[in-house]
C-alpha cells in the first residue's frame, strides 16, 4: 500500500506492479519482490570499489582518503573534499573550508543514525553497514563534474542521463548509446559527447553482467573516466520519465531482459578482464 500511495502521489495514477510495463513500474516491484543480495554489496559506497578496482581496475576509482563512522574533530586532508555516507543516497557535502567541515560533522551524525530508504521501501540500504568516507574533490574549482548516468538492460546499455550544474540548477539530459537527444527539447545546448563514452559504455556492461537492469554512473576528469556508484532503484522509481514514452521505452527493455535472464546464481558479475 505504502508503495503504491507514494507511485500515485508522483505519477498520479497506481503502478501494475503484476505486470511491469514502464520503468517505473519495474522498480516498484524490484523494491517489494527481488531480494538479491549482489544488490547489497554493489550498493554500498565502499564495498563496490572493491568490485571496481577487480572488473576494471583501480585507475577507475576515486581515491578513498578516510573511512569510518565518526569524523574526526579537524580534518586531516586538503581541501575541497567530498564528505558521505555509505549507506544511503544524497548523502554527501562538498567541504570547501572549516564553517563547511563542521555541517558536515553535524550532518553526519544525522546520516549514521538513520536508515535510508525505509519509507521508499529499498530494503537494500538498511542491510548496508552504516558508515562514513571522505573522497576528493574531482570538480573544477566550484563547479561539480558533469555526471553520466548510462542505464544499462540484460546487459546492454540503451541510453545515458547526463546531470548539469548539479550544485544549483540541477536538470538532465538524455541521450541514445550515438549521443542522440531523447528527452524534451529544451534551452540547453546538448553538452558535448564525453571523450570517453565508449570506455564507460564497456565498464557498465561488464558491471552489469548477469542484472536484468542496472544503473551506472561515471564521471569524466582531464579526458579520463571514473566510476560513480551503481544503482538499482533510480530515482526510487518516483522520479517521472520525459516523455513519457521514454518510461515505457525503458519498461520494455526491462521487460525483455527479464524474460532471457538466466536463474540468478546470487554471483558477482565476471571481472572485465576475464570476459
Amino acid at each position: 500500500m505504502r508503495v503504491q500511495i507514494t507511485y500515485f502521489w508522483r505519477h498520479g495514477r497506481l503502478a501494475d506492479i503484476a505486470d511491469p510495463r514502464l520503468l517505473t513500474e519495474h522498480i516498484q516491484r524490484r523494491k517489494l519482490h527481488e531480494r538479491d543480495m549482489r544488490f547489497v554489496r554493489l550498493a554500498d559506497k565502499l564495498a563496490v570499489k572493491d568490485h571496481v578496482a577487480a572488473c576494471l581496475g583501480a585507475r577507475w576509482l576515486i581515491p578513498t582518503l578516510w573511512r569510518g563512522i565518526r569524523l574526526p574533530p579537524q580534518p586531516a586532508w586538503s581541501m575541497p573534499f567530498v564528505v558521505k555516507s555509505r549507506h544511503g543516497c544524497g548523502h554527501f557535502r562538498i567541504v570547501r573550508d572549516a564553517a563547511d567541515y563542521r555541517r558536515a560533522c553535524r550532518l553526519s551524525k544525522k546520516w549514521m543514525r538513520s536508515t535510508y530508504g525505509i519509507w521508499l521501501d529499498e530494503w537494500l540500504y538498511a542491510r548496508i553497514p552504516r558508515g562514513l568516507l571522505v573522497e576528493p574533490f574531482i570538480g573544477d574549482g566550484d563547479r561539480l563534474p558533469i555526471d553520466y548516468k548510462l542505464f544499462v538492460f540484460g546487459g546492454r546499455a540503451r541510453f545515458v542521463q547526463v546531470h548539469l550544474d548539479r550544485a544549483g540548477n540541477h536538470r538532465w539530459l538524455v541521450f541514445d548509446m550515438d549521443w542522440r537527444r531523447v528527452s524534451p527539447a529544451s534551452a540547453d545546448a546538448d553538452p558535448q559527447r564525453p571523450n570517453s563514452l565508449g570506455q564507460m559504455i564497456a565498464a557498465a556492461e561488464a558491471l552489469a553482467q548477469n542484472f536484468d537492469f542496472v544503473r551506472a554512473d561515471f564521471y569524466e576528469v582531464d579526458g579520463k573516466p571514473l566510476f560513480g556508484e551503481l544503482t538499482f532503484y533510480p530515482g526510487s522509481g518516483l522520479e517521472r520519465v520525459e516523455p513519457a514514452a521514454l518510461d515505457e521505452i525503458m519498461g520494455q527493455y526491462w521487460t525483455e531482459a527479464r524474460a532471457v535472464s538466466v536463474p540468478q546464481t546470487r554471483q558477482l558479475p565476471t571481472p572485465l578482464s576475464a570476459a
